[in-house]
Order: C-alpha cells, then sequence, then structure tokens
C-alpha cells in the first residue's frame, strides 16, 4: 500500500480538527464555514446553470461552445477572481468525439458491478429528437478541428500561495439538449464557490484554483491538455523572489459531474420515478486503483465529514469507483476525488439518468429538489475546501 502524501495527511488532520473545532470550555470557537456556506444560495445556483443552458449543449470545437466560454470568464471577472486566464490547446474532434470506452455487460468502467435493474443509455446523435425547433438550430453547428480553450481562475493563498487544490466541472456538453446536468449542473458548482471565495472579506492560507474544463465529451481532453502543459510548473515562482507561483503545488482535484439527479434505480418497465427520492445522497468517489488511493480515501472522507456538519438537506456517500470524468487524469499524479448524483459506473451506467445524453437535458426538466441536490454538493465542497484552504473572514 501507498503512503499518504505528508501534506494530504497534515491538511486533511487539520480540517478535521477544524471542522469540529471547540474551545476548552466547550463553546462552539467562531466558524466562518457556516458563514461561507450561507452565501449559497438555490436562486442564484439556479441562474448560472439557466445562464449556461442559453448556449445549448455547448458541443466543443463550435461556435457555441466558444460562447459559452468567453461567458463564463466575463462572470469570472464580475465575481472579482484573480488571475482570470485560458488555457489554449488543439484537437481534432473527428478523432475523439463523443468516444467513450467499450462497456463490460457485467462490470461498470472503473471497477464497480452492476446490481438490480438496468435501463438504455447512449448519446443522442438524432437532431430530430429535440422537439424545440429553436434549441434543434442553436445546437445544428457540428464540432470543427482546431484550436480549444477552457477557463480557469485562482484565489490566491496568503501564506502558502506555492500550495493549491484544484476544483473542476465540464462546461462542454452532446445530446441535442442544454446539457443543463452534464454538466451545467457541475459547472455552476465551481462558478458558485469561486464567486465566494473571491469575496472581498474572504482569505484562505493555500491557493485554490477553479477551473472549467472543455473536452470532457471527447475523452477528457482539456484536463489532460491542462495537465500536459502546467504539470512540470507545480511549485515555481516566477519571477523568483516575486512570492509568486504560477501554477501551486497540487495538493488534490476535486471534479464536479452531474450533480441534480438521484430519483433511484429504473422500475422494471424502464422508468424512473418523477420526484426525487428522499434518500438521495451525494456520491463522494475516489479510484481505488490509483496510485494515489490512500490519500484519495482520505480526501473522500473529509468531504463527507463538511457533508454532515454542513450540508442541509442530503447526506453523502463514499464509493471506491471515480471514472469516466476530468479527475481521471489527475488520480495518478495527486489525490483526487469526483462528487456526483449517483455512482457514474454502477448507476449513471446503468441508465438511473435518463436524460444523460439526451434532449431532455434541459433545465425545465428539473424540480427544485433536484437543484437542491446540486447545491448540498456546493455546500459539502465549499466546506470541505474552506477548512483544507484555512478560510477565514476578515
Amino acid at each position: 500500500m501507498l503512503k499518504i502524501h505528508a501534506s494530504i495527511l497534515l491538511l486533511t488532520t487539520a480540517a478535521s480538527v477544524h471542522l469540529f473545532a471547540q474551545d476548552t470550555t466547550g463553546t462552539p470557537a467562531p466558524d466562518p464555514i457556516i458563514q461561507l456556506v450561507a452565501r449559497l444560495e438555490l436562486e442564484r445556483y439556479k441562474a448560472t446553470i439557466k445562464g449556461l443552458t442559453q448556449f445549448g449543449d455547448r458541443r466543443q470545437g463550435t461556435a457555441r461552445n466558444r460562447a459559452a466560454v468567453d461567458w463564463i470568464e466575463q462572470q469570472l471577472r464580475s465575481y472579482g477572481c484573480s488571475d482570470v486566464s485560458r488555457l489554449t490547446y488543439d484537437f481534432d474532434p473527428q478523432q475523439r468525439d463523443g468516444a467513450r470506452s467499450p462497456r463490460d455487460t457485467t462490470r461498470a468502467a472503473g471497477g464497480g458491478r452492476y446490481r438490480g435493474i438496468r435501463a438504455r443509455t447512449g448519446v443522442n446523435n438524432d437532431s430530430m429528437r429535440q422537439p424545440d425547433a429553436a434549441l434543434r438550430k442553436l445546437n445544428a453547428e457540428p464540432s470543427k478541428p482546431g484550436e480549444r480553450q477552457e477557463v480557469y481562475c485562482t484565489k490566491i493563498g496568503r501564506t502558502h500561495p506555492n500550495e493549491m487544490y484544484i476544483i473542476g466541472a465540464h462546461m462542454d456538453g452532446i445530446g441535442w439538449g442544454e446539457a443543463a446536468n452534464d454538466d451545467g449542473s457541475g459547472t455552476a458548482v465551481v462558478m458558485e464557490l469561486a464567486r465566494i471565495f473571491a469575496s472581498a472579506d474572504v482569505q484562505t492560507e493555500r491557493s485554490i484554483r477553479f477551473a472549467l474544463w472543455n473536452n470532457e465529451e471527447t475523452g477528457l481532453n482539456g484536463a489532460r491538455a491542462y495537465i500536459a502543459q502546467r504539470q512540470a510548473l507545480q511549485g515555481k515562482e516566477e519571477p523568483a523572489g516575486s512570492g509568486k507561483y504560477p501554477e501551486p503545488t497540487w495538493l488534490g482535484m476535486i471534479q464536479h459531474d452531474m450533480m441534480m439527479f438521484d430519483h433511484g434505480m429504473p422500475r422494471a418497465d424502464g422508468t424512473l420515478s418523477p420526484e426525487q427520492r428522499p434518500e438521495a445522497d451525494v456520491n463522494i468517489e475516489f479510484q481505488s486503483s490509483s496510485k494515489f488511493v490512500e490519500a484519495s480515501q482520505r480526501l473522500a472522507w473529509i468531504f463527507h465529514i463538511a457533508n454532515e456538519k454542513y450540508a442541509t438537506d442530503y447526506p453523502a456517500s463514499v464509493g471506491p469507483h471515480m471514472t469516466n470524468t476530468d479527475s481521471a487524469p489527475f488520480q495518478d499524479l495527486v489525490a483526487a476525488i469526483s462528487l456526483r448524483e449517483n455512482e457514474r459506473g454502477t448507476q449513471v451506467g446503468a441508465g438511473w439518468s435518463p436524460h444523460w445524453h439526451q434532449p431532455t437535458d434541459r433545465y425545465a426538466t428539473y424540480s427544485d429538489k433536484d437543484f437542491r441536490l446540486g447545491l448540498n454538493a456546493a455546500q459539502t465542497t465549499l466546506a470541505a475546501v474552506a477548512g483544507l484552504a484555512g478560510a477565514t473572514i476578515k
């Protein structure tokens, strides 16, 4: 077994202590995390998702995708985020667009085993299955090869600017809908956290990067491009003596991908309940086969603790089969976890999310109960990262 990375051990232990801090008299210590979590609002979260859906499914390699990247950057700047940047890379969609690994019929991607009833899944490529003519027109432009861009911004740590947590989600989608859940719901989580941490009265000891990946649907290519361009820059002060670190050393990577729809297992006829199930939960996953399994598992349980203390409606569960999302390229480089509505391999892959890559993945499809599950994921990540990064309010 691998040893837990020393920085993760130290920081997660410190976060655990912070999440349950009391003074010597037994009186709860002042808790800035409660105040930060209170700044998350359901209507703001919904409005951010709604803003993303104006660009349709945001398929990579299209004008609508580029317009969405521009909009995300504008929003981040309006929040007062520092170091708003773009990463540029080239991609040929004819080689990889929509590609997925072959699926084993008994075991899901990532190692989980299918159980119970399974419904059909897949990617919709038929434009006529979208009944809304205006949305069908918006999504009509096909992907073209060429330059791609993705946006990120950074909260600079006050005392340890050379160390960083990465909070990510992918902004591209497919399926001829609005990609409201996959992954407007995760993108909105990251953007809302960027807004709160960017507040002038919020300080952190360590840096936090908010990354909105592109090209997830083609094989995690935006996250892979980020690693290829920036991994070797970690921890290097530039210019020397400036105290500035363009790429702080990675302490952990936290991905958000499909946050809202947990209506349970399909019925025998393949249909699902129209209501969010009362026992819906936020799935926190690590990958048991990764080189950083122990550090990743420890990080996942810190998020579980944060959910127990700070999330308002839905609990969290921890699982070992993280797969098919942008944290996967990081899993052998640093502690990496993902937050989801369902287990990706054994539940989403078995048809628990009927709107996945479908024309029905639209803002209007979801109820406030669905949106609130996504908000609870935001509460979970905000609380955990605030503890890990040493957040305070001036």
